[in-house]
Order: C-alpha cells, then sequence, then structure tokens
C-alpha cells in the first residue's frame, strides 16, 4: 500500500521539471535580464526582487487556503489546480522576459506587474504541487524517493539552462530574442511535463476533513512547533541559497573571467544528482533526514568559504568552492521536502486534521521570504560595489560578488544548521505518530472514541512531544 510505482515517482519528478521552467529561468536570469537588458539599475532591481517575492510569500498562504478549503471527488484536493493553472504560469513567464522599451518608469511598472503575476500563479500550482507528496505516501523511504525525482526534475531544468542558456549570456548578444524564444518554447514543454503529472501522481493518503476551514488550519500551525522550526531554518537556508543564485553568473563571468564554465558546472550538478538521487532513500534509513540536512549545510558552509576567499587567479580553486556548495545545497533541498511532508503528520496528529495545504503555504512562505531576501541582498551587494552593466568592474566591485556568491551563503547557513540541530521530530518519533494515528483511525472507524493528543492520554508519542516543547 505504500510503495509507490516507478511511474508515479517519475511523474511527479516530471512536475517539478515544469514548475522550474518558470521558477530557476526567473532566479538565475532575471536579475540578469534586468540589469543587462531592460536597463534596470542595480538597486532598483534589488528593490523589486524584495518587494515581489514578499508579495509572493502572502500568495503562498492564500493558495494554501485555498487548497485546504478545495475537493474534488473525481480528481482529488491537488492536481486540478495543476492542470489548470499550469499554462497561465508558463505564459507570465514568457511576459516577465520581455519588458517593452517604454520609459524607465514604465519598464519598472511593468517589471513589477508581470512578476508579481507570475509569483501569483506560481504559487496557485507551486503549493499544491508540493503539498501533494504528503498525500500520495506516508512511508519516510518513499518520501525520499519524491524528494529524489524532485530534486532530479529541478536539476534537469537548471542544468539545461546552465548549459545551453548561460554561456549566451555575453555583452553585445541579442539578448531579448534569446530569452523570448526560450520562454516560448517552456510553454509547450512546461504545459505537456504538468499533464503528465496530473495523469500518474495520485493521491492514497486516507483524510478525514476533506474541506479544512480557517479555524483548523490556524490550530495545526499554532502547535505545530517542528513546522516552525523547520520554516525558519529553511528561511535562513533559502536566503544564503538565494544570493549565491542570484550571483552564480556574475561570479563565474566577471570575477572568474569563465563563463563557459557554467555549463560545465551544471554538467557536474546534473551527474551529481543522478548518483545521489537513488542514494538518498538509503542515506535517510541509515542516518536520518535531520542528520543528513546538517552535514550537507556544512558542505555549503566550506564551499562559500572558499569562494569567497579564493583569489580571482586561483579559477579551479574558487570553482570547486561553487561546486562544494552546490553539493550542499542539492543534498538539503532533496530531504528539506521529505521533513515538511512529516510535519504534516505531527500536525495531524495534534489536531486530528490533515492540513497539507496551509502546512505546506507556511513553509513556502517562509522559504519565498528567504529567496526574496537573499536575491535582494545579492542585489544590493553588486549596488553597494558599483557593479554597472557593459563597464570595466572595479576590485569593489568584484569583491562584491564574491561576498554575496560565498560569504553571505556561508554565514546564513551556519544559521540554519544551528536552528536544525534543535528540530527534534526525528524519522523515530515520525514512525511513533504515524502508529497512532492509523491505531486512532481504527478505533474511529469502530466507533469508539479517539485517543492520543485528542484524548489526552499519556502515549509515547506525547511524552516526546513534551519533551519536543521544552
Amino acid at each position: 500500500m505504500n510503495k509507490l510505482s516507478k511511474l508515479s515517482i517519475l511523474g511527479y519528478g516530471a512536475g517539478d521539471a515544469a514548475n522550474n521552467l518558470a521558477f530557476t529561468t526567473a532566479t538565475m536570469f532575471l536579475l540578469v535580464y534586468y540589469t543587462d537588458v531592460a536597463g534596470i539599475s542595480a538597486a532598483a532591481a534589488g528593490t523589486l526582487l524584495l518587494t515581489v517575492r514578499i508579495f509572493d510569500a502572502f500568495a503562498d498562504v492564500f493558495a494554501g487556503r485555498l487548497v485546504d478549503r478545495a475537493y474534488s471527488k473525481r480528481f482529488g484536493k491537488f492536481r486540478p489546480f495543476i492542470m489548470f493553472g499550469s499554462i497561465p504560469l508558463l505564459l507570465l513567464s514568457v511576459a516577465a522576459f520581455s519588458i517593452p522599451q517604454v520609459g524607465e518608469t514604465g519598464m519598472l511598472l511593468y517589471a513589477y506587474v508581470t512578476y508579481a503575476a507570475l509569483g501569483l500563479a506560481y504559487s496557485l500550482v507551486n503549493i499544491p504541487y508540493g503539498s501533494l507528496a504528503g498525500a500520495m505516501t506516508q512511508e519516510p523511504g518513499e518520501r525520499a524517493k519524491l524528494g529524489s525525482a524532485r530534486m532530479v526534475g529541478a536539476l534537469l531544468v537548471s542544468s539545461a539552462l546552465g548549459i545551453f542558456v548561460a554561456p549566451l549570456i555575453k555583452p553585445g548578444a541579442n539578448l531579448q530574442s534569446t530569452f523570448t524564444i526560450i520562454t516560448l518554447a517552456f510553454v509547450a514543454i512546461g504545459a505537456a511535463l504538468y499533464f503528465f503529472t496530473f495523469l500518474t501522481a495520485k493521491e492514497r493518503v486516507h483524510r478525514a476533513v476533506p474541506k479544512v476551514s480557517f479555524k483548523q488550519s490556524m490550530a495545526t500551525l499554532k502547535t505545530n512547533r517542528p513546522l516552525l522550526m523547520l520554516c525558519l531554518s529553511s528561511f535562513l537556508f533559502l536566503t544564503g541559497y538565494m544570493a549565491l543564485s542570484s550571483v552564480q553568473l556574475y561570479y563565474l563571468r566577471d570575477v572568474l573571467g569563465r563563463l563557459d564554465l557554467y555549463a560545465v558546472l551544471s554538467i557536474v550538478q546534473l551527474v551529481v544528482t543522478f548518483a545521489l538521487a537513488p542514494l538518498m532513500p538509503r542515506l535517510v534509513r541509515n542516518f536520518g533526514k535531520k542528520t543528513i540536512y546538517v552535514a550537507a549545510g556544512f558542505l555549503a558552509i566550506i564551499g562559500g568559504a572558499i569562494v569567497f576567499f579564493a583569489p580571482a587567479t586561483l579559477v579551479w580553486v574558487g570553482f570547486a568552492g561553487l561546486l562544494l556548495s552546490m553539493l550542499g545545497v542539492m543534498a538539503v533541498n532533496i530531504v528539506v521536502w521529505a521533513l515538511e511532508a512529516d510535519t504534516v503528520e505531527y500536525g495531524e496528529w495534534k489536531t486530528g486534521v490533515r492540513t497539507e495545504g496551509i502546512t505546506y503555504a507556511l513553509f513556502s512562505f517562509t522559504r519565498k521570504t528567504g529567496q526574496a531576501v537573499g536575491g535582494a541582498l545579492a542585489a544590493y551587494a553588486l549596488a553597494a560595489g558599483g557593479y554597472k552593466s557593459g563597464t570595466t568592474h572595479s576590485a569593489e566591485s568584484l569583491q562584491a560578488i564574491q561576498f554575496a556568491a560565498g560569504a553571505l551563503p556561508a554565514i546564513m547557513t551556519v544559521l540554519a544548521i544551528v536552528v536544525m540541530a534543535k528540530y527534534k521530530l526525528t524519522d523515530a518519533f515520525h514512525a511513533q505518530i504515524l502508529g497512532e494515528i492509523k491505531a486512532r483511525r481504527a478505533l474511529e472507524a469502530s466507533g469508539s472514541e479517539p485517543f492520543g493528543a485528542e484524548a489526552g492520554s499519556a502515549t509515547t508519542v506525547e511524552r516526546a512531544a513534551s519533551e519536543l516543547a521544552s
């Protein structure tokens, strides 16, 4: 019952590949597009990214409540959003990279509106997509497989962007035409991938309450301390990661002077991902998700320190630091989705109601906020260093790029690990919670009184929960 078919795992991974045709294209290239194509200043672009991504974070909460209130007897809770929201999302990605030359104010206004609309459309697809994993299985190893499939899907897209698109971002190239062709092609590819996910990734976890009230959603959030701690750690981690992602191209092109290494980086990421994906479920079973999260964070910290301190003349040292950072990021990004799904069961155990939508929405809210802060800090670092497109870069601007690509991610990851060290929803604790939830359902089905968290009995899990809250 808990075993997922290979087709359903593949279908779930295809959904994140489709997501990242819009999301990763924006995170990798939108800052460069704003500064080098549209001609928006780095400071104005930083404020834009911060403002709109914070709006996106609140859009996630709105989407989460919408998902919790929705339910289709035929298609389930999440798949209708994926099916019907995909085309508007992909078309808005085209619009975001098609800023008309209508004056500085007009271009900035257009950029705000299209990026905000893109963010809202992404929330209405990604929140149900992310919530779907918790509804497909409750088994930790199977959830790790879904996390691996998701990471493979995302990395296939980001690697393709790095291999085929990033080398085209050269001074003097017709970048507007390049981005228009690419985003239009992604509409067709993304639509096919989303449809594949819709057909293959089905909900199989029992839910006692199909439609969740606002009061029930809030009760879940208030009592779910593991979720809150995971959200805080992810906020810190994503702040650093988004800073690196935003300036990675600048680091390779302007600091190391080797834009061609962007394709090499993407190929290495792809190879490592395919090696890591089948290995991760076994690592989860042997060491637990929390241990992997912390260990991977340390790899990212070491890589960030190398990027910051390595002189620009030591190209391969700086590039090795970038690879190490990416390895740590990939491992964290595989297990973090399984950790989030575990907090759904914790909330269900505490309240008796499964609230995948609002749980994932709060998690995504903090991640989006981290992305907003990280992207803005990267842009502000460029502005503070005096970065200007099409000019010879000063030592200060190059140092600012290194700070945003290395020091900032390392500092934020240290803080993320400090928070995660106090996270107590271990895999063993989660297994105990699952046992009590299943026993509760069996008693309720037989007409007996509920027990566990709701009945106030001193169960093993409750004793563990009291330790967690202390």
